[in-house]
């Protein structure tokens, strides 16, 4: 194993999630590397720490929070077409209209006339982001299919069905992707399945637009949902660092109430700042490594961060 996995296993271990091959392979690890056998012993000691910690009543925004989050993890599972039941005399009429054209073409045919090709007024509505997005409009039914040649297909509805193609890093699709989730997604499943496309459409390490740095940085900023600020977090760390990302970090760092987006924020500034430490990266680090408030994996993964500078 690496060194980089050594949290991930330790963490495992506590929680006895772990099995025989991770088991050995994390023992024979820390048999042979000082360094990381001192921060499993952190960990430990900070998992028995949580555990003698008094259990805190859930709060009511805790509850309302986490049950929004489940609610839209459900629906995304669950969503199908609606598609309205017809009334009888509807749909016989309807029938009757289809099998008078199928007669119609069967004669026009024996006829030797071919019936005229669609108008463009009935192909699919296509324009540029740029003219879809100038009235500020909300999207609905909004679909994504990536196509073998390195374009991205986003498909929704305004007043008719759009469908526009390009790369992602084109400055008009990275502002249709950045409108959809800073304006358009309303619910966190819908945030969540925004930054889930994102992160798809980048190689780790890509310098990406800064339209969707900008909307990617203020839903960590700003968003009420943890679980939306993890993948904000999660996803800008896969990014090549830039002094916006690095600045939202650290604020993430110092206010972010969800650990784990500060666990985030931590791997991301340890990475940015291995080659050049900056006063400010080191400065947050080490508060968060001494506050003894402060989450024990949080402040164990602090310390590991300054001592490998």
């Amino acid at each position: 194993m690496e060194c980089s996995e050594l949290t991930e296993r330790v963490v495992d271990r506590l929680t006895e999630q772990a099995g025989e091959a991770s088991l050995r392979e994390l023992e024979d690890h820390l048999a042979a590397c000082v360094a990381c056998r001192e921060e499993a012993l952190l960990c430990e000691r900070a998992w028995s720490g949580l555990e003698g910690d008094p259990e805190a009543a859930p709060t009511p925004e805790f509850r309302r929070r986490t049950l929004g989050l489940i609610e839209d993890e459900m629906l995304r599972a669950r969503i199908r077409e609606f598609k309205p039941r017809r009334s009888w005399p509807r749909f016989a009429a309807e029938a009757a209209a289809v099998l008078i054209a199928i007669a119609g073409g069967f004669l026009l045919a024996r006829r030797g006339v071919i019936p005229a090709p669609a108008t463009a007024s009935t192909a699919a509505a296509s324009a540029s982001p740029e003219a879809i997005l100038r009235d500020n409009p909300r999207l609905a039914n909004v679909s994504y299919r990536a196509g073998s040649d390195g374009k991205l297909e986003v498909g929704f509805d305004v007043t008719s069905r759009r469908t526009v193609a390009g790369r992602p890093d084109d400055p008009e699709m990275a502002k249709l992707l950045a409108y959809l989730l800073t304006r358009n997604a309303e619910t966190a499943g819908e945030k969540s399945r925004a930054i889930e496309l994102v992160s798809q459409q980048y190689r780790p390490g890509a310098l990406a637009s800064p339209d969707i740095v900008s909307a990617l940085t203020a839903t960590l900023r700003k968003d009420p949902n943890p679980g939306v600020r993890k993948k904000a977090a999660d996803t800008l760390a896969g990014f090549s660092s830039t002094p916006e990302i690095r600045a939202a970090f650290l604020e993430a760092l110092r206010s972010d109430h969800s650990p784990s987006v500060r666990l985030t924020a931590i791997d991301a500034l340890a990475a940015s700042a291995a080659g050049a430490p900056d006063p400010n990266t080191i400065e947050s680090l080490r508060e968060r490594a001494q506050d003894p408030q402060e989450n024990g994996f949080v402040r164990a993964k602090a310390a590991s961060a300054l001592r490998n500078f």
